[in-house]
């Protein structure tokens, strides 16, 4: 069959410019991974095709062999890696090469730093194996044909501003990728540097990897031939699914290389778990845990992480039928052994026995955090990297809520400090004789949650509270009302119930500031109107005059920021006609001013003030920040008099 010619040049997305920029100009100092990313990359490609083939065999193509070909060419100074895999049609071509369709790209991109060792680890985050060509390549060619497909495409590019596309012959299946290599990378151009490689990184992988060896002419004791010289071809790796060997019989070295293969990463790992389940539903596991967060790590809706095999055949890597998606940053495989083969996408999403091996799997996972959460050290750069997310399980997994509530770690007054290294069980070992709540703060910043006016009291008294500035926090403590019978109670929700930690002398001077201030509380009331629904006299507050509460049932002031900043339609004084509670310090300076204030206008001018400023400390925005000024303008001009 003649294919029509149909060539193009396309322009790359921005984003893929920017990346190739930074692999060409050698930001890799181990420059041989290009190998085991193309290498995983035909592996992925030959998994998709045994999971097509299930229900439509013919893709094979008569060919039901699967695997991987390296070869080089000292003339012209090319590698070649040829994979019999699924293959792409055009279309993907352009997708998968010329684009990277994924968000998180802008995020990516924005960390970059300039510092190389830094951004060849970001580089390493984003998962673009195939453009590790271009570390050793001046040009890379790839043809490919999707399996069913018979027209083929060519892609070739030199690494710059854009690419070619045009359709070609080509009798087979599956991709061959040409790296025409770079002046100086002749490291590449010898078969035994190649092999130590394919050991070094690729021997785990299941598919065969086959190169061309030279066998030296043989002769007899005489000296005469008994046969030519030949090239026969050689299988390069072990071709043995990592996972289904004994623990006892791994190193830490080819867990670690496994895990680059499955997790397109280029460290290693943080930590691992390797399990095998016997029973009636018997099926082996090996997860990871990243050292550092993938680049698209809030990408909810990624279909990558965790691979399932049925008796080491790739059926999916729907990451959410396997992991949920608060756990959506763990890698690995789970290869089940009585699944049955012809199982579907669909069927797969009803399987019990999935259901089962998923929360398997969750357990094996929790289990492991458990266990690294007894060193700190280690436990903290796990935190670092994914404690807002392991947050989301307390709000999506009420199966092990208790569980993971265990794993959380936060901020506090304790030491003050941004560090989130407190546990809910040290803060409870920590708590005061009387003291039967765990108190939290939340804000949109750790300064804002420091610096808040609410803890005034609670530092005075000793008492620790957890400083909440990530945004899930609000959906966390929504959902997580109390840790081992512990009540978790906001400290700017409700009234404070200290009594049992407040002396007599506290109880006497509340009741009779609250008398003493009675008409002074009913006057703010009318001066404010419905801008709050009550005035009180506050006991949380010891340093600033004034400062808002919720009702124990509402929303937190600082929720509904979040949720008008998503686009609800609200204002900052509440949402469905909720109104704050206005709180005034009696032994402030400008609260006894007010008290004593007899000029009615002058009066609701401070009542504004206090009110203002108090939103400000909550880090709210006012309505109209000029009548605020102006109010405070003439305050301070009427003292000067």
């Amino acid at each position: 069959m003649t294919v029509e010619a149909k060539k193009e040049t396309l322009g790359f997305q921005t984003e893929v410019k920017h990346l190739l920029h930074l692999m060409i100009h050698s930001l890799y100092s181990n420059k041989e991974i290009f190998l085991r990313e193309l290498i995983s990359n035909g592996s992925d490609a030959a998994d998709k095709l045994r999971f097509e083939a299930l229900s439509n065999e013919s893709l094979y193509e008569g060919n039901s062999d699967l695997g991987i070909r390296v070869d080089f060419d000292k003339d012209e100074r090319t590698v070649t890696v040829t994979d019999t895999g699924i293959g792409m049609t055009r279309e993907e071509v352009q997708d998968h090469i010329g684009t990277i369709a994924k968000s998180g790209t802008k995020q990516f991109f924005e960390k970059m730093t300039g510092d190389e060792a830094k951004d060849s680890e970001l580089i390493g985050q984003f998962g673009v194996g195939f453009y590790s060509a271009f570390i050793v390549a001046d040009k890379v060619t790839l043809t490919t044909r999707k399996a069913g497909e018979q027209e083929a495409v060519r892609w070739e590019s030199a690494g710059e501003g854009d690419y070619t596309l045009e359709s070609v012959e080509k009798a087979t299946r599956g991709t061959e990728i040409v790296l025409h290599l770079k002046e100086g990378e002749d490291e590449f151009l010898d078969g035994f540097r190649l092999r130590s490689i394919i050991k070094k990184f690729s021997d785990h992988i299941s598919l065969p990897i086959v190169m061309s060896k030279e066998i030296p002419a043989e002769t007899d004791e005489d000296g005469k031939e008994t046969a030519p010289a030949r090239v026969e071809d050689e299988v390069v790796n072990s071709a043995s699914a990592l996972w289904t060997r004994s623990k006892d019989d791994i190193s830490d070295e080819e867990y670690n290389e496994f895990y680059k293969h499955v997790g397109h990463d280029f460290q290693d790992p943080l930590t691992h778990v390797h399990s095998k389940v016997e029973g009636t539903n018997e099926y082996t596991l090996l997860l990871y845990v990243p050292a550092r967060a993938p680049f698209d790590l809030w990408d909810r809706d990624a279909k990558h992480g965790v691979k399932l095999y049925i008796r080491k055949v790739f059926i999916t890597d729907d990451a959410e039928q396997l992991m949920p998606r608060y756990l959506r940053f763990v890698r690995g495989v789970i290869d089940a052994d009585s699944l049955p083969l012809n199982v579907s996408r669909e069927i797969l999403q009803q399987s019990k026995q999935i259901s089962t091996i998923k929360a398997g799997a969750v357990k094996k996972v929790l289990g492991l955090l458990k266990t690294m959460a007894k060193d700190a050290e280690v436990y903290e750069k796990f935190w670092s990297e994914f404690g807002n997310v392991i947050k989301e399980g307390v709000i999506e997994d009420h199966k092990n809520k208790d569980v993971i509530a265990k794993l959380l770690r936060f901020s506090s007054t304790h030491t003050d400090t941004e560090k989130q290294d407190v546990a809910l069980a040290d803060y409870i070992e920590r708590m005061q004789e009387g003291q039967d709540k765990i108190y939290y703060v939340t804000a949109d910043s750790f300064s804002a949650a420091k610096n808040s006016p609410h803890l005034e009291i609670f530092r005075k008294k000793g008492i620790e509270v957890l400083l909440m500035a990530d945004r899930v926090d609000e959906w966390l403590i929504s959902n997580l009302t109390e840790f081992e019978g512990k009540q978790l109670k906001s400290v700017a929700k409700g009234e404070l119930d200290l009594d049992k930690l407040d002396t007599e002398e506290d109880k006497k001077e509340k009741e009779e500031a609250t008398k003493d201030f009675e008409s002074v509380l009913t006057q703010i009331k009318e001066v404010l109107g419905d801008k709050v629904s009550e005035v009180r006299i506050t006991n949380r507050l010891t340093d600033s005059p004034a400062c808002l509460v919720t009702g124990e049932n509402d929303m937190s002031l600082n929720m509904e920021r979040i949720m008008k900043e998503a686009g609800q339609s609200m204002n900052m004084m509440g949402m469905g006609g909720v109104k704050p509670i206005f709180e005034i310090n009696p032994d402030h300076a400008l609260v006894h001013s007010i008290k004593d204030e007899q000029d009615d206008e002058r009066f609701a001018d401070i009542a504004n003030i206090l009110f203002d400023q108090a939103i400000l400390s909550e880090g709210g925005q006012l309505d109209d920040p000029s009548a605020f000024v102006h109010k405070l303008n003439s305050l301070l001009q009427g003292l000067l008099k």
